[in-house]
C-alpha cells in the first residue's frame, strides 16, 4: 500500500470518531489536521478544545493505530484558544482575542530530543490522592524489574513526601562529579535499583516548603543533572494529584506511560479516574492500575476481610479501558519491609504482597515491551 493510500484510509479511520457530546466527527470539526503518512508513520494534529471528553484524543490514536499498514501514531495536541469553546479551534496563536490558554485546559507535551537517550522506558507512578500506597508500589515495581536483570533507575518526584530513601533504607548523600558547569549527580544504588530523591538532600525532618515552579524546577534537575547511564526502565514515583510534576514530566521527556494506583473505594477510584483523565488530556498513556490494600486475610483464622471495600480497582479499570495490573492485599509484611529499609518483593518475596507486586511488575513488562516479555 502507498503512503498516499494509507493516507486516505487513515482519514476514513478518523473520520468515523464521533464527539460523544456535540456530534460530527473529529476531522470534519477540524480538530484534527495536517494528517501525513511515510513509511507506515502516521502524524497528525489535534486541536483540543476545553469541552473535549479527555478520551477524545486517545480515541482519534486508537482509530489510526487500527488502521492496517500503519506502524506507529504520533499526535501534535495543540492547545484551546481564548473565544474558541464554543467553535472549531484555529491553529495555535490564532483564533480568540489574546491568545493563551481557556481555564481548565493543559499544556501539550513538547518532550526534549536526547534527553535519557541511554534509557530505554520510562514509567510514571502515580495516583489521584495520597496514602493510597503509591510510592510503595513505584518502589517494588522498581525493585521487581532490577530482580529480572534489568537496569533500572527510580526518580522520587514526590518532593512534599520523598519516601524511597527510607523505602530502601539509604541515607547517604549522592557524589557530585564533573567540572564547574558540568557538574553531574551520581545516584545511588540499593537492591538493584539506581536512586535520586529530594530526601538525599535535605535532612531528616526538613520540610520541603515550596511552589509549584521549584517542583517542576527540581523534577527537571533531576532528569537533566543526573547521571542515570544506561537503563532499560526508570520508574518515577511522582506526587498524588494532577498538578505541576505530572505536567512537567509529560513536557520534559517522552514517557511509555502511567501505572495508577488506588484503593478498592469510591473515594479513591474516584480522584484516579481525574488522573487518568488528565494523562489523557495530555496524549499520554496510561498503562495501567494497580489495586492496593484490596483486603486483609487473617493469619489466624483465613477469614478474609474487604476493609476498604471490593471490586473498585476492577470496576475503573473497565470503566477506563485500562489493565488492572493487579490486586495488593493489606499485608502486614509491607509494613514491615518498609521499616526496615527493604521493597516486600525482596524482604518478603514468598507473602501474599510480595506474589502481587511482582505479579503486576511482570504484566508491566508485558505492556510496555511485550515480545521481549514473551520471549
Amino acid at each position: 500500500m502507498t503512503d498516499q493510500s494509507l493516507e486516505r484510509s487513515v482519514i476514513s479511520a478518523l473520520s468515523a470518531v464521533s464527539h460523544p457530546g456535540r456530534g460530527g466527527n473529529v476531522v470534519d470539526s477540524g480538530r484534527v489536521t495536517d494528517v501525513s503518512v511515510e513509511g507506515g508513520e502516521v502524524r497528525f494534529s489535534f486541536h483540543l478544545h476545553s469541552d473535549d471528553p479527555g478520551d477524545l484524543v486517545r480515541m482519534a490514536r486508537e482509530a489510526a493505530e487500527g488502521v492496517d499498514g500503519v506502524e506507529s501514531v504520533k499526535v501534535n495536541v495543540q492547545l484551546p484558544q481564548t473565544g474558541g469553546a464554543t467553535g472549531p479551534a484555529g491553529p495555535p496563536g490564532g483564533g480568540g482575542e489574546g491568545g493563551g490558554l481557556q481555564p481548565g485546559s493543559v499544556p501539550a507535551p513538547t518532550p526534549q530530543p536526547g534527553l535519557l537517550d541511554e534509557v530505554e522506558h520510562v514509567v510514571a507512578v502515580s495516583s489521584g490522592k495520597g496514602g493510597v500506597g503509591k510510592s510503595m508500589v513505584a518502589a517494588n515495581l522498581a525493585a521487581a524489574l532490577a530482580a529480572t536483570g534489568r537496569r533500572v533507575g527510580l526518580l522520587d518526584a514526590d518532593v512534599y513526601g520523598p519516601n524511597v530513601p527510607r523505602m530502601f533504607g539509604e541515607s547517604r548523600r549522592p557524589r557530585v562529579t564533573g567540572s564547574k558547569g558540568q557538574e553531574k549527580i551520581q545516584p545511588l544504588e540499593a537492591h538493584g535499583v539506581r536512586l535520586m530523591s529530594l530526601g538525599f538532600l535535605l535532612e531528616e525532618e526538613q520540610p520541603a516548603i515550596m511552589r509549584g515552579p521549584l517542583i517542576s524546577g527540581i523534577l527537571k534537575q533531576f532528569l537533566e543533572q543526573v547521571e542515570w547511564g544506561a537503563l532499560d526502565y526508570l520508574v518515577v514515583d511522582m506526587p498524588p494529584g494532577t498538578g505541576d510534576a505530572q505536567l512537567s514530566l509529560v513536557q520534559t521527556i517522552d514517557i511509555d506511560g502511567a501505572v495508577m494506583v488506588t484503593t478498592p473505594q469510591d473515594m479513591s477510584t474516584g480522584d484516579v479516574r481525574r488522573a487518568i483523565k488528565m494523562f489523557e488530556r495530555v496524549n499520554t498513556r496510561v498503562l495501567g492500575l494497580v489495586e492496593n490494600m484490596s483486603g486483609y486475610t487473617c493469619p489466624h483464622c483465613g477469614e478474609t476481610e474487604e476493609i476498604f471495600g471490593s471490586g473498585g480497582g476492577e470496576r475503573l479499570a473497565a470503566d477506563m479501558g485500562v489493565a488492572l495490573l493487579g490486586k495488593v492485599p493489606l499485608d502486614a509484611a509491607v509494613r514491615t519491609a518498609g521499616d526496615m529499609g527493604v521493597p516486600t518483593i525482596v524482604a518478603a518475596p514468598d507473602s501474599a504482597a510480595g506474589k502481587a507486586l511482582r505479579a503486576a511488575a511482570q504484566e508491566l513488562e508485558q505492556l510496555v515491551e511485550p515480545a521481549v516479555a514473551g520471549a
